[in-house]
């Protein structure tokens, strides 16, 4: 296995105290691993999003990646939109930016794009976009801040634009949340996670990854001022959002 498809074994080894899960340099190196076993139907998610955006992204405006990792995202869509159409990929981790660069080098992505270090908890600088995205990181924001990031994000939408959401959700009540997340456990034991490497990540996962109801997320969307809001995806604790301005 090479180094650029490192298998996560992060939370792999017993820690005395299990810290706060951060976007580090070694999550940063085997986070395409993680995701792939951790967040179900992924790739299909991924050529889902694509689909959409297909429809969405206009000639000459900008595409926002928001929380763009290592730019599996921005490769994905690479080929199904305008070439004129310029992306930004925004993150707050540089590790994660350092190795969205590598990837999109190595993907031949022969487009203009620019790579923006910032942490959404301040908001975020949208301007001239068909379409913006927000896969698997609207969560990660403290809750008291998303209503002023959603604001950014619509301001900087187009008429017509596009944003769309991919999160983890909690079930809209505590049976189906226990059956949810009791289902979600397993997938990732047949992914070959361990017990240990599942509660240690739930741990470190506590209390920085914060997920909305399904409900909840689109009243938020519809209260932000987006005229059409509905489902593309879901897989039990696992959603996909798309709105239009």
């Amino acid at each position: 296995m090479s180094a650029n498809e490192a298998r996560d074994r992060v939370f792999a080894e017993p820690a005395a105290a299990v810290a706060d899960f951060k976007f580090t340099k070694e999550v940063a190196s085997v986070f395409d691993d993680m995701l792939s076993r951790s967040v179900p139907f992924y790739a299909e998610t991924q050529r889902m999003i694509a689909e959409l955006a297909g429809d969405f992204v206009q000639s000459g405006t900008n595409v926002y990646d928001l929380g763009c990792s290592t730019g599996t995202t921005m490769l994905a869509l690479h080929n199904g939109v305008p070439k004129d159409a310029k992306f930004i990929g925004v993150d707050n981790s540089e590790d994660m930016l350092v190795r969205c660069r590598e990837k999109l080098a190595a993907g031949r992505f022969d487009r203009p794009f620019e790579l923006r270090a910032v942490d959404l908890n301040a908001g975020a600088s949208v301007e001239n976009a068909s379409l913006a995205l927000m896969i698997l990181t609207l969560q990660f924001i403290r809750p008291l801040q998303r209503e002023r990031l959603m604001a950014d994000i619509f301001r900087g939408l187009n008429h017509d634009g596009c944003l769309i959401v991919v999160e983890k959700v909690l079930g809209e009540d505590s049976l189906f949340n226990r059956l949810f997340i009791g289902y979600y456990y397993d997938m990732k034991r047949r992914n070959g996670y361990s017990e240990m490497e599942i509660a240690q990540k739930r741990e470190a996962l506590e209390n920085v990854l914060i997920p909305y109801t399904l409900l909840e997320n689109r009243e938020l969307l519809l209260r932000t001022g987006f005229r059409y809001v509905d489902v593309f995806f879901k897989w039990y604790n696992f959603c996909g959002i798309v709105a239009v301005k």
